[in-house]
């Protein structure tokens, strides 16, 4: 069973960095497509940056010059550091993983499918 446990989410000031973890049970994520996600109360969930199975890295544009998404095999976590953080940056934040082990972002192979989500981890920004 594919487990996603998030943590790192904290109460920060605006300009701070933060960095989130995702560990990962019951599946190696050494191949898999993996995602970071946030949502507000009430909205849809905002992607904001994907890791394909062949390495290579889509962010979008929340996420574009101050967000780094990263893997640690042997730790089998995924990460995403946060660096100058805003209030619109507060949010619960929920990985992904796409158990294939074959969707891109980009390049062949097939699209990204997020089949196991976290619960989330929250993080609150204040001036």
């Amino acid at each position: 069973q594919v487990q996603l446990v998030e943590s790192g989410g904290a109460s920060v000031q605006t300009g701070e960095p933060l960095r989130l973890s995702c560990r990962a049970s019951g599946i190696s994520i050494s191949n898999l497509c993996m995602a970071w996600y946030r949502q507000l109360p009430g909205k849809e969930r905002e992607g904001l940056a994907t890791i394909g199975a062949n390495g290579l890295v889509l962010y979008q544009k929340p996420a574009k010059g101050r967000f780094t998404i990263s893997k640690d095999r042997a730790e089998n976590t995924l990460y995403l550091q946060m660096n100058n953080l805003t209030l619109d940056d507060t949010a619960a934040y929920i990985c992904a993983a796409d158990p294939s082990g074959q969707g891109v972002v980009r390049g062949a192979g097939p699209p990204c499918r997020f089949r196991n989500w976290g619960q989330g981890t929250q993080v609150t920004v204040s001036s």
